[in-house]
């Protein structure tokens, strides 16, 4: 019975043409009863069921000439309103030219009723038809959005009907074809008419459209280009429809992720599903934003037993509970006793190191809580996995430790020479070097929304301040992709694409929230050991492997019993910024 009350486009038109019938019988006779001051002849009636068949036959032909019928109740617009009158000029035209020609049928016939009912017909019509948005008016003034979907597939005609179902508060009013050459333009889906994309400009401002719809799949520059085009036309708002399981699909704000994301062309899910599956992984760190979209990750690619360790416990059951068939494990990798006892327990074949202090800021103001935490926290897992006989361990690094400026990087870097020049014995031993990840923890993205939330005005350290950009999905595959590849002692780099800079991001997204009138953006100063670029590359020695985005750094030899009696010296100085200075001579500390 429901179904039966659910709107269609044949119901709709079937709805108003019955209405419009009605109306024009209402009008006429009251053209009559003004015509003859409420004392119609009876003569006159002899004739005025043939003038309201031609007339309303005439009315609802032009009506749906002008595609007043495909109009949705609700969301009846000016244009719309304009497109009546000019139905009603061609139908009462056409009645003229019809009484011109066979008067002798219409005798007798009142000439001037025509013109009453003419200006009774819009008046009635056009108020039935407005009624319902002035009524909803202002319970919808917010909700309901005037929009135009780009883009002419099966998931347009889906955004319509969830439309006047009320599924979502947005009214397609347009279509724009992106690919104008599929001779779709001028063409109409459930009744709303596709044009080119080119044409976009003009039908925004006819019809007073506030946001859009992506519903075509579109590459990274194609979809960038459509963004600035519609925020330069005044759309801000801008959706984007995702697909959720094999039937169902929801809007989602277009991202700052979706614009700027560098996406590898390269992934090898097949190298990387043979890799883990039905492997016992164990992941440290495994509740930060790296570690948890490894673990994620290792969960699709079917390994068997999955471990996840970490010294945060929120952290820890947050990831637990998106995998509830892993095991948790709270213990701080630093303690090398602890971290031996969970590498024996688990009997892992692969081990992924994430976890570390990553902020540079705060490394800077607590240099021993990084060094402990990054260096000495790395060592305890990199020697449990030679004195387990692990078969590999992966160990996350960055881009930072490339001739490093801050605390930060220069633990990492400690950590890549040593498990570069370790005795790893059967254990394959693997650092990975990559640059900033979108939407992470410590990502600037997080920030700049709450800032542009708050009315701003948005920070940035630099004008001239740039960093690589990947998702962190993608770049966590490519970490694996490294790890299967590699046969022990490489450390890797990812290619992450051209460098954006920071101002850039932040205008761009100062505009997908339309408030380039509203915010400013202030520069603060490099804050104490950041980098107005980060380097991926040390040198041109790099190798490359088959895959695009993956290289091999050069090797860096140091001799291993200075470097374990250096490393001893680190962790026990008080001047750890010194140490750090000797181990990695390239340190320049920025502060």
């Amino acid at each position: 019975m429901s179904r039966l009350f659910q709107p269609t486009s044949l119901k709709r038109t079937l709805f108003f043409m019955v209405s419009d019938i009605v109306l024009s019988l209402l009008t006429l006779l009251f053209a009559y009863e003004l015509r003859f001051n409420f004392a119609i002849e009876a003569r006159f009636f002899e004739t005025f069921w043939l003038v309201l068949t031609v007339l309303a036959g005439l009315k609802l032909a032009s009506l749906y000439l002008f595609r007043t019928y495909a109009v949705i109740w609700r969301f009846f617009s000016f244009s719309d309103a304009k497109n009546i009158i000019k139905a009603h000029l061609l139908a009462y035209g056409v009645f003229v030219l019809l009484y011109l020609l066979f008067s002798d049928s219409f005798n007798p016939f009142p000439r001037s009723v025509i013109i009453i009912d003419f200006f009774l017909s819009l008046i009635f019509i056009g108020t039935f038809r407005v009624s319902k948005r002035v009524l909803t008016e202002g319970r919808h003034r917010q909700l309901v959005k005037a929009t135009v979907i780009i883009g002419v597939n099966s998931k347009t005609a889906t955004m319509i009907q969830s439309a006047m179902k009320n599924e979502i508060d947005y009214y397609p009013v347009a279509i724009a074809a992106v690919n104008e050459n599929e001779n779709t333009t001028n063409a109409y889906i459930n009744n709303v008419k596709v044009y080119a994309l080119s044409a976009l400009k003009s039908v925004v401002e006819e019809k007073s459209i506030v946001s859009a719809i992506i519903t075509e799949p579109l590459d990274q520059v194609a979809l960038k280009t459509l963004a600035e085009t519609l925020n330069h036309l005044g759309i801000f708002e801008i959706k984007k429809v995702k697909l959720l399981g094999s039937e169902h699909e929801k809007l989602e704000d277009i991202s700052i992720e979706d614009l700027l994301a560098r996406h590898p062309q390269d992934l090898d899910t097949t190298l990387i599903s043979s890799f883990i599956k039905g492997k016992s992984v164990l992941i440290t760190g495994a509740g930060g934003s790296i570690g948890s979209e490894i673990s994620r990750q290792c969960e699709a690619f079917a390994a068997s037993v999955l471990t996840l360790a970490d010294n945060s416990e929120f952290n820890l059951y947050q990831i637990g509970e998106q995998i509830p068939e892993a095991t948790l494990r709270l213990v701080n990798v630093c303690d090398a006793k602890t971290t031996e006892t969970l590498i024996s327990e688990v009997k892992p074949d692969i081990v992924i190191h994430a976890a570390a202090y990553k902020h540079v800021p705060i490394c800077e103001e607590n240099p021993s809580a990084a060094v402990v935490n990054n260096v000495q926290g790395t060592k305890s897992v990199i020697d449990s996995c030679i004195s387990l006989g692990v078969q590999k361990l992966v160990i996350i690094s960055t881009d930072k430790a490339v001739r490093p400026t801050n605390v930060m990087g220069a633990t990492k870097r400690v950590t890549e020479l040593y498990a570069q020049n370790v005795e790893s014995k059967s254990t394959e031993i693997v650092a990975v070097r990559f640059g900033n990840v979108l939407g992470s923890s410590g990502s600037v993205i997080p920030k700049f929304k709450q800032q542009i939330e708050a009315g701003g005005p948005v920070t940035v350290t630099d004008k001239e301040i740039t960093r690589y950009f990947m998702l962190i999905p993608e770049a966590c595959q490519l970490v694996l992709q490294t790890a299967a590849i590699a046969k022990g002692g490489e450390l890797f780099i990812l290619d992450m694409g051209e460098p954006v800079k920071i101002i850039d991001l932040a205008r761009q997204m100062i505009r997908l929230y339309g408030k380039e009138e509203e915010i400013d953006i202030i520069f603060t100063g490099l804050r104490p050991g950041e980098k107005l670029y980060e380097e991926l590359l040390l040198n041109e020695e790099d190798r490359k492997t088959k895959y695009r985005s993956i290289f091999i750094a050069s090797a860096t030899y140091y001799e291993l019993d200075k470097l374990k009696k250096d490393i001893e010296l680190l962790l026990t100085t008080e001047n750890k910024v010194a140490m750090l200075q000797k181990i990695v001579p390239e340190f320049v500390r920025k502060n």
